[in-house]
């Protein structure tokens, strides 16, 4: 598979909407996630994101001018001893409490499908960071109707174990703007993970489209340590 140029991608697609980026540093060290989350409405744009834990949760900048919170507040991202979920919704506490229980990534999921959000149907992408030893393997998710047809919900999960260093796939919501809004398409893209997670933080901030980008944040894992390397941006600080 090609490795394509992240901000290039994101510079050419004025709306991705949400997406997930894990990945490995390309020092080897780290284990690389990253998340953002972009917004046409009002009620999209007015988020910002904030620590909560070891994890983040999505909260009103202005709680006076939050109107439906159903899809916008949520955790997108929770640590469960070694393994570190990442998603655009709710389903984030659905697989933290039914792995919780012993069921796998997969399982988890198949509880769970599509945003109800007529007529776009947002797909629900998720993916988790399993630490083992001094290594870690990752799995991304997407759960899409059937080309718009809210009966049928399709189900593709993408597993990567023993991870290249300097490699990374991104998975996001939509193929680019558009009413209705067409889901994603293929296989994760596979990108470069630099080393430093401040810089790979600015990189992707900078490309994402100015109107629609709403917040970003990005954490590498030490892979011997586990220390915790994170950065949070906000458009409405």
């Amino acid at each position: 598979m090609k490795t394509i140029d992240i901000c290039e991608e994101l510079k050419n697609n004025s709306y991705p909407g949400r997406g997930i980026i894990l990945g490995k540093s390309a020092n080897g060290k780290f284990a690389a996630a990253a998340y953002f989350i972009m917004g046409r409405s009002s009620n999209s744009r007015n988020r910002i994101f904030v620590e909560d834990g070891d994890g983040i949760r999505t909260q009103a900048f202005d709680p006076s001018k939050l109107e439906d919170p159903s899809l916008i507040i949520y955790a997108p991202v929770r640590v469960l001893g070694t393994k570190t979920i990442v998603t655009n919704g709710d389903q984030t506490d659905t697989i933290y409490e039914l792995m919780d229980r012993q069921m796998t990534f997969e399982q988890s999921l198949r509880t769970r499908e599509f945003e109800p959000d007529a007529p776009n149907y947002t797909p629900r992408i998720s993916g988790i960071i399993h630490r083992e030893g001094n290594g870690f393997n990752y799995a991304l998710s997407i759960l899409k109707s059937a080309d718009g047809n809210p009966d049928s919900c399709r189900r593709y999960t993408f597993s990567y174990h023993n991870p290249v260093a300097g490699q990374g796939h991104f998975i996001h919501t939509y193929m680019q703007d558009g009413d209705p809004l067409p889901s994603f398409e293929g296989e994760p893209k596979q990108i470069a993970i630099p080393d430093d997670y401040e810089a790979f933080a600015d990189a992707l901030w900078q490309s994402l489209n100015e109107e629609n980008k709403v917040s970003l944040f990005v954490r590498y894992i030490d892979l011997e340590t586990g220390e915790l390397f994170s950065k949070i941006i906000n458009k409405n600080v």
